[in-house]
């Protein structure tokens, strides 16, 4: 697969750019929208430096981690120092971290726009600005869900009563033993409802958001849709990056917009149909 990048030439450039972009919003039929990590970058809810610092210095004077990202998949000691760590990280992620002001200006240029969300972010923050739930699909879950660890069972579970409480009363870094959260199907031990292997919990509510996702796309498939993309990385290409490219592709109305800070590629083929704008999420936005 071939990629070209957008290099922006001057100001004038990227001004056009942006420019292009305000009119497929006002004149599209439909706006898909798919959201990645650095949306939540721009919004400044970063997963290293001075913030992971200010909330994990000890698990990285212990183990020299130095991310949120990496920590998640470190072999912890015990349970009580796994939860330790991940209530902790999913109260600064979720629950404690505000709304980021490049969501809450999405939804200003997004209120009255036919819409739909894809999204591979699991920190709720469309929720949390206001996005409507029914127009969402957060495909790999969310902080603010529990499941079984061995996916025994297709239920997920709210978190945030025992999250606040495993990240007030641990000590050391470690959570009291009682408050180890326990499966109450199998008694196996829960974890978080991310896809991060193959027992990822997909509840009637992941199923319900699919098939509106599902429907949205065939009910708008030879329309005039824009595929606008925001900050999806190449980890998961496949979940937004590869299908927003591939439906481009096979319509001659869509255009594929993508603002992203130093990724902003496309596919040769859709060059055309294309606005690729290499910057700060956050700083394009204020200018619509």
């Amino acid at each position: 697969m071939v990629l070209r990048k957008k290099i922006v030439a001057s100001a004038n450039d990227y001004l056009e750019q942006i420019s292009k972009l305000k009119y497929e919003i006002e004149t599209a039929d439909a706006i898909v929208i798919g959201a990645g990590a650095g949306m939540s970058t721009a919004a400044g809810f970063t997963y290293d430096g001075e913030r992971f610092y200010k909330y994990f210095a000890d698990f990285n004077r212990k183990y020299g981690i130095t991310d949120m990202y990496s920590g998640g998949f470190y072999p912890y000691d015990s349970l009580e120092e796994y939860w330790a760590w991940w209530s902790r990280h999913i109260l600064v992620n979720r629950y404690q971290n505000g709304v980021g002001g490049p969501y809450l200006k999405l939804l200003e240029v997004m209120r009255d726009k036919n819409y739909f969300v894809l999204t591979t972010n699991v920190d709720h923050q469309f929720q949390r600005a206001g996005f409507d739930k029914k127009r969402l699909f957060y495909t790999q879950g969310d902080y603010g869900l529990f499941q079984c660890q061995k996916a025994c069972h297709d239920k997920t579970y709210d978190n945030e009563e025992i999250v606040r409480q495993m990240a007030d009363e641990q000590k050391d870094m470690k959570v009291p033993v009682e408050l180890l959260p326990l499966c109450p199907v199998c008694g196996s031990p829960m974890t978080m409802n991310l896809r991060s292997d193959n027992f990822f919990v997909q509840d009637e509510g992941w199923y319900a958001a699919a098939e509106r996702y599902q429907q949205f796309i065939l009910r708008h498939e030879n329309q005039h849709i824009l595929f606008l993309e925001l900050g999806v990385g190449g980890n998961t290409p496949g979940i937004i990056k590869h299908p927003f490219w591939r439906m481009t592709a096979e319509n001659p109305k869509a255009v594929y917009a993508c603002i992203n800070y130093g990724e902003s590629v496309c596919q040769k083929e859709i060059e055309e149909q294309s606005i690729c704008i290499d910057g700060d999420i956050g700083v394009v936005l204020e200018l619509f």
